[in-house]
């Protein structure tokens, strides 16, 4: 894997990269073959919060991972975990094909084994896909409204985020509130 490790708001010293770089080596084992795509690391730092969040686009799968916590080294541990967990999903969903399909696997290895240890604890395979459950349905009318109209209602309600027509495109969109407190907007593309 190729590396491009940024930093915003601060500097990338040697040895957060090369721990960056050892941790996220990890993830090879799970691979039939060294993925040759990049890796896009973005290190930040802001409000004593240290964020790292990593992207590796895969043929037929994007990994994406993001973690906040008071200690860089920490969440860099913690990003590499949410990859771990990612990867071994996807790897039991294509298993799952292959047995009812028949098809070939060439992403990941089959048995990827257990060595990597962290204290005392080892990481195990994890073979159950995680189950979604659907607890409850809503519907309701959206009333025609504007972007500003669509914030004022979300935040009276007290939600992250809200679904309205918007009266000016006459489509739905959701309005939602970003982690910096200002808001962004979701439309269809088409």
């Amino acid at each position: 894997m190729l590396y491009n490790i940024r930093g915003q708001r601060m500097e990338v010293t040697n040895a957060l990269r090369d721990y960056v770089e050892k941790k996220l080596s990890r993830l090879e084992r799970y691979f039939e073959a060294p993925p040759q795509s990049d890796v896009h690391v973005t290190l930040s730092a802001t409000k004593g919060m240290h964020a790292v969040e990593v992207t590796i686009p895969l043929a037929g799968v994007l990994l994406r991972a993001e973690v906040k916590s008071e200690d860089m080294y920490a969440s860099i541990d913690l990003v590499v975990d949410k990859l771990e967990r990612q990867i071994r999903k996807h790897k039991t969903k294509v298993n799952r094909q292959i047995r009812q399909n028949g098809t070939a696997r060439t992403l990941f290895k089959e048995d990827y084994g257990t060595g990597y240890s962290r204290g005392t604890t080892a990481v195990a395979p994890y073979e159950e896909e995680e189950e979604y459950e659907l607890v409850r349905t809503k519907s309701f009318n959206l009333k025609p409204m504007d972007v500003e109209e669509a914030i004022l209602q979300m935040n009276m309600v007290g939600h992250n985020f809200y679904v309205f027509a918007n009266s000016d495109t006459r489509e739905v969109n959701v309005v939602y509130r970003r982690n910096d407190g200002k808001y962004g907007l979701i439309v269809s593309a088409e």
